[in-house]
C-alpha cells in the first residue's frame, strides 16, 4: 500500500479536527461569540433607550420651549396692554390738568376785571367828589353852586349806575 501526502493531510486534518471536537473549541468559540452577541445587543438596547429617553426629552424641551413662547407672547401682550392704558390715562391727566389751568386763567382773568372795574369806579367816585368839593370851594354865588352841584350829583349817579350794571 502506498500512502501519500494526501492521505496524511486527511488524517492529520480529521485528528486537528477531532482534537478541537475533544477539546471543545467550537463550543468555547461559540460562547465567545455569543457573549459578544449579548453584549453587542445590550449596547444596541441601550443605545435604543437612550435614543428613545433623547426623543422624550426633545419633546419635553420643545414642548416646554412652545409654552415659553406662549407665555412670552402673553406677557407682551399684557404689557402692549398696560402701555396704552397707560398712555391713554396720563394723556386724559394731561388734558385735564391743562383744562383745569385754563379753568384757573379765566377766573383769574375775571377776577382781575371786576378788580379793575372796582378800581376804576372808587377812582371815579374820588375825583367827583374831589370835584363837588372844589366847586363848593371855588364857587361864591350859592344860588349858582345849587343847580350845579346838583347836576353832578346827578352825574355822579348815573355814573355809579353804569359802572354797576
Amino acid at each position: 500500500m502506498n500512502i501519500d501526502a494526501a492521505f496524511w493531510v486527511a488524517v492529520s486534518f480529521f485528528i486537528f479536527i477531532g482534537g478541537l471536537v475533544y477539546l471543545k473549541v467550537p463550543t468555547k468559540i461559540n460562547e465567545m461569540l455569543e457573549a459578544k452577541l449579548t453584549g453587542i445587543k445590550n449596547e444596541v438596547d441601550n443605545a435604543e433607550k437612550l435614543k428613545d429617553e433623547s426623543k422624550n426629552l426633545l419633546n419635553e424641551y420643545e414642548n416646554k420651549l412652545n409654552e415659553a413662547t406662549k407665555e412670552v407672547k402673553n406677557i407682551i401682550a399684557l404689557a402692549k396692554k398696560e402701555s396704552e392704558k397707560n398712555i391713554v390715562t396720563n394723556t386724559e391727566k394731561f388734558y385735564q390738568l391743562i383744562e383745569n389751568r385754563k379753568k384757573t386763567a379765566n377766573e383769574k382773568i375775571q377776577q382781575m376785571k371786576n378788580d379793575s372795574l372796582k378800581d376804576i369806579k372808587n377812582t371815579s367816585i374820588k375825583i367827583a367828589i374831589e370835584s363837588v368839593t372844589n366847586l363848593l370851594k371855588n364857587s361864591i354865588d350859592k344860588s349858582k353852586l345849587e343847580p350845579l352841584f346838583k347836576e353832578s350829583l346827578k352825574e355822579a349817579k348815573n355814573t355809579i349806575k353804569k359802572s354797576t350794571i
